[in-house]
Formats: C-alpha cells, structure tokens, sequence
C-alpha cells in the first residue's frame, strides 16, 4: 500500500529548473531506477486516510480547472519530462513504475497508459520492467483491466481492507464483500500474472474471527501477494475524532499482535512467505519490485502532488496541491516544494530502519558498537534469528517481526 503523506516535511528550495547537485547521479548506473506515479483524486475520503489525496468536493473552488481529473495526466507527462532534463544523458532503463494514490483507476485507463508510455518515450522501460497500479475494486471492470494489460501494466494492486460489511463500514470503505476477490479473477483473465490484495487489520470492532474471514477470502481468491498493514489512527483523520469522541473504541497492542500472528500462520499454511514485515508473496516473482527499490534505498523519481523522491543520497519532495502542481509545471518550473541531501549517518541510519523489515536483514557492519551490543540482546532474546546473525546479518524472528519498531531502535544507536 503505497501512498504520500499530506504532510510534507522542512527543507531546503528545489531549484527552478529542478537541478541535482552533481554528486547525486555518481554511480548511477549500479543502482536501479523507479518511477512513482502519484493521482490524488478519491471519490469519497476514506475515515482512517490521511494520504495527499482529494475528493472533487475538497478540490472545487481550490485550483480551479487546473486541478481538474481531465487535463491531470498531461501535467504528470509534463514532470516525466522534466525528469528527463533533469536526469540529463542517464542512461538507465526504469525498473519499475507504480501508479498509486488516491484512486489511480478514477482515471480513464487511457490516461494512466499515457502515463506509463511517456516514461517509456524518455526512458525506456527495462526488458523485465515491473509496472504496476492501485486500484479501487468498485472502479474497474473486465475491459479496464484488460486495457491497462494492453497498455503495458502487468501487475495490479486492490485495496480489500476486510472481507467484513461491518469492518468497511467502520473504515468508510465503499466497495461491496466479495467484489476485491472478483477483481482478482478479473485480472486474471485480463492478462495480469501478479495480483496483490492490501488488507487492514486492528479496526475497531473487528474480531479475530472477523479476520480470519478475511484472510480466507483474501488467500481463496488467488493473488500471488498479500500485504497486511495494522491500522494507524493518524491525527486529524476522521476515525482519530470518532475514537476521541468515545464513539468507537481504540484496538490495543496486544489485538495487533494477534492478528498479525493468525495472519503469518494461515499465509504460511498457504504457501506464502514473508519478505518483509508486512508482505507476503507466493514466489520470488511475485515480489513487489517498487517497494523494493524503497527499502534499498535505490533511486526513484515521484511524479504528481506530495510525491516524493529520492536519487542518489539527495530527497525531494513535491507542492501538495493538485492546482499549485498544475500551475508550477504550466510556468515550466519544477513543482518541488523542499529537498534535503542526506548526510554518511543518516543514510546508514535508514539502511537499518528499512533493511531489517526484510527477510534478508541488514548487515551487521551497519551497526556502530552500540548498536552492536543491543543486537547481541536481541539475539539473545530470540528476535534475531542465530544462522543469519553468525553469518554477518541481522534477520528478524517472528517475535523480532512483532517488535521490529522497538528492535531498531535499539540497533539505530
């Protein structure tokens, strides 16, 4: 599940003409390259969300035409071209291509193929390039998914949540029970050999039995990936005033834990395994490819309001507002709102954060001593597991999985 905060962090000015320090493109060509394609438009705003994302309500009278649905694949075209200048004489293929929001598939599947072949124009795509987009399951049909496989898309992303009416309520999801798992039947007989399901667990209301429906509906359906992400009730979303009010209750800790424990046994059961805490796929292939690039800290340019970015050791990140975006890219200026430059530690810093939520792990030679000693604990402790930790990494247990906030906390030091 892949999608851009609304808050946008301090930085220093993007250039207008969206230059990178020239360090930033050393060593490119060892290091794999991604595009994120972000659409911020939603039919309806979900309770629990708070992604960079607008409803046609949120957006009128604020931005006018230029934040209108119509023209917005033109002004995404128009920062893959900017891309282009920036990137200068780059020779990578890109590697992958996720298009997320929102709701991607709002959109006609002619503008998102538009999309994804203006990259193909600039770029070119890698022989076995990974292109994917979220969809909402009420928003596509048999002959959209079938024009996106013609268009070039070969992986497709659909948001389930809960096979539970009474779950979806509670998250102001508005696809009917059953609908994800027909998408993905759908897809398969569009073309689609990768289908992923994101699932939610922890809402309010929601039991261990209500979970267990889920993910038999979710693993019956046939997808070849499964990501499951414990609800966070972020601050001033709608679900956050409604727990603080006393109108639903707050799901504990020790609930999370549970569901993630019946979620990892029944995904085993099914022939799934993990590659990272919360994603579970049936083969290697199955991988999402995207995220990947995130959790190595690859490179990946972010196209569309609030997307972020990242090439070589520099960060950036765009204006939030669909009309500001539109308005920076109609001037010819680069729509960036901020960037920093990362620092030797505080890459080492998030190569610990995201590498230990991998099944690989990190090596142990990111660790100072420290971070050193708190890994021995670990070990010791069984969130480590001991073969990987002989041979220079440190690989989570099922429990260290469970923990893993607190287990790199530790290790960061």
């Amino acid at each position: 599940m892949v999608g851009m905060p609304s808050v946008l962090p301090d930085g220093e000015p993007v250039p207008d003409d969206g230059a990178l320090p020239r360090h930033a493109l050393e060593g490119a060509a060892d290091r794999p390259l991604g595009f994120y394609l972000h659409v911020p438009y939603c039919a309806t705003r979900c309770g629990y969300c708070d992604f960079n994302t607008y409803t046609a309500t949120e957006l009128r009278g604020s931005g006018g035409a230029l934040a209108s649905r119509d023209n917005y694949a033109a002004h995404l075209i128009e920062e893959v071209r900017q891309a282009r200048k920036v990137l200068g004489d780059d020779p990578r293929p890109v590697r992958t291509v996720f298009v997320g929001g929102g709701t991607p598939t709002l959109l006609p599947a002619a503008d998102l193929v538009r999309m994804l072949a203006s990259i193909r124009e600039e770029f070119g795509l890698a022989e076995d390039a990974e292109i994917t987009t979220e969809a909402n399951p009420e928003s596509v049909d048999p002959a959209y998914l079938e024009a996106l496989r013609e268009g070039g898309f070969n992986r497709v992303s659909f948001g389930m949540q809960s096979a539970k009416q009474h779950v979806l309520k509670i998250l102001d999801r508005t696809h009917t029970p059953g609908r994800p798992e027909a998408c993905v039947a759908e897809a398969r007989a569009a073309g689609f050999d990768h289908v992923n399901l994101d699932l939610i667990y922890g809402t309010p209301g929601e039991s261990d039995d209500d979970w267990r429906a889920t993910l038999d509906a979710a693993i019956g359906a046939g997808p070849d990936h499964i990501s499951a992400y414990a609800l966070i009730v972020e601050e001033g979303t709608q679900l956050a005033r409604r727990i603080r009010r006393g109108e639903i209750p707050m799901t504990d800790d020790d609930a999370h834990a549970d569901r993630y424990l019946i979620a990892d046994e029944a995904f085993t059961a099914a022939g799934f395994d993990w590659y990272e805490v919360s994603n579970w796929a049936t083969t290697e292939a199955g991988r999402c490819l995207h995220n990947e690039l995130y959790w190595r800290g690859a490179d990946w340019w972010g196209a569309g309001p609030g997307a972020h970015s990242h090439v070589g050791g520099v960060r950036w990140w765009n204006v939030k507002h669909p009309g500001a975006y539109a308005q920076a890219l109609s001037e010819g200026r680069s729509p960036g709102a901020g960037r920093e430059i990362l620092a030797e530690e505080d890459r080492r810093v998030e190569r610990i954060l995201l590498e230990l939520r991998l099944r690989e792990g990190c090596p142990l030679t990111l660790l100072k001593p420290d971070g050193l000693a708190a890994s021995r604990r670990a070990l010791t402790d069984g969130l480590l597991e001991p073969v990987p930790y002989e041979e220079g990494r440190a690989v989570l247990t099922l429990r260290g999985r469970l923990l893993a906030d607190a287990v790199v906390r530790d290790l960061v030091d």
